[in-house]
């Protein structure tokens, strides 16, 4: 029973355990996350309004813009105009061919416009993250939730075929967030 009682506690987010977390401590995982979030490969499909993934920073040559004229538009599927199952398949099968289509045993998409962090500063990217309009309606435990559970998000760090990936895991990002978040989702300014 102590087992059970000790692994239900390990479980829960630090900020519901009344554990203190330091500004400094906060703001150390705050810079961890950040080192993730603005990563191409994760910025590349956080983008804004424009709709137009990128290929930035991939090995795919000068940075630009994704080729083929993609726009996923307000739909973030492509709807209006070339929808990206065109190319990117939906399966579990292993990603092994270099510069094609990566698969995602999910349907693709990009995030919401107003979780863009392309071309953003920690402080912007921080300032978004810690507010539920501006980070998709979550809560750091959601965020939590969502980088353990999110099959692109588990995909952006074993992309496969030689592609770059972000520093650290899911599970170092999902522990970076929970103690930013017991911390008080601290921000540098600027």
């Amino acid at each position: 029973m102590r087992m059970l009682i000790a692994v239900m506690f390990i479980a829960q987010p630090l900020a519901a355990q009344d554990v203190t977390v330091t500004r400094e401590e906060g703001l150390a995982a705050w810079d961890r996350v950040f080192a993730v979030a603005s990563h191409p490969r994760c910025t590349n499909c956080h983008v804004g309004e424009q709709g137009a993934p990128m290929w930035d920073g991939l090995g795919y040559g000068e940075d630009r813009v994704h080729g083929m004229n993609v726009r996923a538009d307000e739909s973030r599927i492509g709807a209006e105009s070339v929808p990206c199952r065109t190319c990117h398949v939906t399966s579990a099968s292993e990603n092994t061919v270099p510069h094609a289509p990566p698969h995602i045993d999910e349907a693709w998409r990009l995030p919401p416009a107003e979780f863009s962090w392309l071309d953003k500063t920690s402080a912007e990217i921080c300032a978004q993250m810690r507010n539920p309009d501006t980070n998709d309606g979550h809560s750091i435990a959601e965020l939590m939730d969502h980088v353990k559970t999110s099959k692109f998000v588990n995909w952006g760090f074993a992309p496969g075929a030689g592609r770059s990936m972000p520093p650290g895991s899911t599970t170092q990002l999902a522990q970076d967030l929970d103690v930013w978040g017991a911390a008080g989702t601290p921000c540098l300014d600027g």
